[in-house]
């Protein structure tokens, strides 16, 4: 099976799925967004896979977000189409899947980069790696469910400094912040990544998909889900959103 942009490759009942467009850094845009949409909706229905494992291409990134481009334009109504259309598609949807899916962090993951791999159910980042969510930098709020997962994952006061400031962090703050499970070289990644999918092989595949459902019915589809679309598309009509996304284009440092 092949899906635009999107190496699949299936081995002893685990799937490696890699997001390819090393120029753009992997940067998520619509044509990425729907391609993972159909391999997960696949894969789902692919008896002979039990785990997948997600990464990016190359050694420099995983996901270095969403391609700024694509939406620098937009209005209300358009960004807030973009975050809700993202998150059926995409977001919600690998969250949602009845395989248990393990990010594989080779680079950075930055933006829709890092919700992607959030929404997925366990993470491993290489030494390398660097995370964050720089979305106020662009006059925005993450829209992909960031400001709801980042919370869960590493606790209110966490969360607000690293979307508050657009900071990165490095992979060893990431795994002491509990943001990932698990920090290896780089090299050791995709081994390591396997290594976790064979433990999950030696469990029942039905099981998982009950643990991802119960786990999901706690934590996915809250009100703060919607407000964070909402907001998202809000600052379509700001000024501000208007100065990031320039400054971001022309390479240059916004004047808020």
């Amino acid at each position: 099976m092949e899906f635009p942009h999107l190496h699949l490759a299936i081995e002893n009942r685990v799937a490696t799925l890699t997001i390819d467009r090393q120029k753009a850094l992997n940067a998520l845009n619509k044509e990425v967004i729907q391609a993972l949409h159909d391999a997960i909706e696949w894969l789902d229905e692919q008896a002979d896979v039990r785990v997948v494992i997600l990464t990016g291409a190359g050694e420099k990134s995983f996901v270095a977000g969403a391609d700024i481009a694509e939406f620098a334009s937009f209005n209300e109504a358009q960004g807030e189409a973009l975050s809700a259309d993202g998150h059926r598609l995409l977001f919600d949807r690998i969250a949602a899947a009845k395989k248990p899916y393990i990010a594989a962090i080779n680079g950075y993951a930055l933006g829709g980069g890092l919700e992607l791999a959030m929404a997925c159910h366990v993470r491993i980042a290489a030494d390398t790696a660097r995370l964050g969510l720089p979305e106020t930098s662009l006059g925005l709020i993450p829209g992909y469910g960031g400001t709801q997962r980042l919370v869960q994952l590493v606790g209110k006061g966490r969360a607000m400094e690293m979307m508050l400031s657009a900071g990165m962090i490095d992979a060893p703050t990431a795994e002491r912040y509990g943001l990932v499970n698990k920090v290896v070289a780089l090299d050791e990644l995709m081994q390591v990544a396997q290594s976790m999918a064979a433990s999950f092989l030696k469990q029942s595949g039905q099981a998982h998909a009950a643990v991802i459902q119960a786990v999901n019915a706690a934590t996915e589809g809250g009100p703060g889900f919607g407000a964070e679309q909402n907001l998202f598309g809000a600052l379509f009509s700001t000024a501000d959103f208007a100065e990031g996304t320039s400054a971001f284009l022309e390479k240059r440092k916004p004047s808020f």
